[in-house]
């Protein structure tokens, strides 16, 4: 998470698919809290779970006994997810295009354009183990 950010709520679930209702509470909770505009909402909430869906399935490699930790940062005007795997990492710079004619049609390998589409930034930590994902308040 960039500086200037205080984190001001955080969870831990397992990598679980279960546990995404939490994730979304959370999502609810803190969009409320830091008066973020309405409309912004669903892409907070897209993103977001894209993400924690990322660090379950390509990260935790869906092993129930590693868990996925959220840490939420607040700045005046800005706020952050930072969505953390125990996951192996990925290299995060050299990621197939989801939109060329050879991957349209593929059922996956969009989250990351997905999230990158819906915030303000994404940026990796930890060898791509740590996501920031940054929204704008209003």
């Amino acid at each position: 998470m960039k500086n200037g950010y205080v984190v001001v709520d955080s969870l831990t679930i397992p990598s679980d698919f279960r546990s995404l209702n939490k994730v979304e509470l959370l999502i609810d909770e803190v969009c409320n809290r830091l008066d973020v505009n309405e409309d912004y909402y669903g892409n907070v909430l897209i993103a977001v779970t894209e993400a924690v869906n990322n660090a379950i399935i390509h990260g935790n490699q869906q092993k129930t006994d590693l868990s996925v930790d959220l840490f939420v940062g607040d700045k005046e005007t800005d706020f952050c997810f930072s969505v953390k795997d125990y996951g192996a990492g990925f290299n995060y710079n050299n990621l197939p295009d989801p939109t060329s004619p050879n991957n349209i049609e593929k059922e996956d390998g969009r989250g990351i354009f997905l999230m990158k589409s819906l915030a303000e930034a994404v940026e990796y930590e930890d060898e791509g183990r740590k996501v920031n994902i940054y929204f704008s308040k209003s």
